[in-house]
């Protein structure tokens, strides 16, 4: 497992019952996780007296109940400044977890002794591409909603890299990438972090189940000649962390050697010392 346990203002510190508590910065929240099946006593104080609370509801969906929380904070992991809020479906704006994938592509990134161009599909608020520009890299973030593309240049505002080499577009993800191989375009690394569902700006369905391997493979025809990194994430319970390195190993050894490998990732669980799965992501890189 791949564990993100270098963050000072990021931390679980309770699992039971189908929740985490977990403290953002200054602020505790409890969340629903539906892979917390377990259930221990809840004597950390946080448990009663949180700052917000999503309550999932049995007709699906929840909503959020506040104690006392900023409609905005922010938290930083190493030199990189992420702005939260709490929003549907419980998200606050961060995947934490991540943060493991972070640090190994920009190593990658510093230690590649040329100009990297990333290209980050599904990019959400920035987290991969402010970590990827901070790196040295000049990054492509694709995100079909423009409320997140707006947020991803508030967090690249906020982290000093307003004046990164950093594209901003606003686009259904496969059409792009589709535009993308038609200019002859190429990029040396892609990230994606696609959804299990959504919706295109003009209403294209993303099924993962259906779309993810297809857009592998369109993927694996915008690399350059001297590709660095493939990652894919995913938060879908059926993909195992095998389903994403066989998808790799089909499209993108294939046509470039390299090595892959998979993994779930984790984050470390301060009160019982366990690590609290949180999905799984597939890696390709030459090395």
């Amino acid at each position: 497992m791949w564990i993100a346990d270098h963050w000072n203002d990021y931390e679980v510190i309770d699992c039971s019952d189908g929740e985490k508590l977990e403290r953002w910065g200054d602020f505790l929240l409890i969340r629903p996780d539906p892979q917390i099946i377990w259930s221990t006593p809840k004597n950390h104080r946080g448990w009663k007296h949180p700052n917000g609370h999503y309550h999932r509801s049995d007709r699906g969906g929840g909503q959020w109940q506040f104690f006392d929380l900023p409609q905005q904070w922010s938290i930083r992991y190493d030199s990189l400044t992420f702005n939260l809020k709490p929003f549907s479906f419980k998200h606050t704006g961060l995947f934490p977890e991540q943060a493991a994938n972070w640090d190994w592509f920009g190593e990658l990134i510093r230690q590649a002794g040329r100009p990297i161009k990333v290209l980050n599909l599904f990019a959400y608020t920035g987290g991969a591409t402010l970590a990827a520009a901070k790196a040295g890299a000049a990054v492509t973030h694709v995100d079909a909603s423009k409320g997140m593309v707006a947020w991803a240049k508030e967090n690249a505002k906020s982290s000093n890299l307003e004046q990164a080499p950093i594209r901003w577009i606003v686009d259904d993800c496969v059409k792009f990438v589709e535009r993308e191989i038609r200019r002859g375009n190429h990029y040396d690394a892609i990230i994606m972090d696609p959804p299990s569902y959504g919706r295109g700006p003009k209403g294209e369905i993303w099924k993962i189940e259906d779309a993810i391997h297809p857009l592998v493979k369109l993927c694996a025809g915008l690399l350059s000649d001297t590709p660095l990194f493939f990652l894919i994430n995913s938060y879908t319970t059926g993909l195992a962390p095998s389903v994403l390195a066989y998808m790799l190993s089909v499209e993108v050894v294939s046509r470039c050697s390299g090595t892959v490998t998979a993994e779930e990732l984790g984050l470390p669980v301060t009160r019982t010392g366990l690590t609290l799965p949180c999905g799984a992501s597939g890696r390709w890189c030459l090395q």
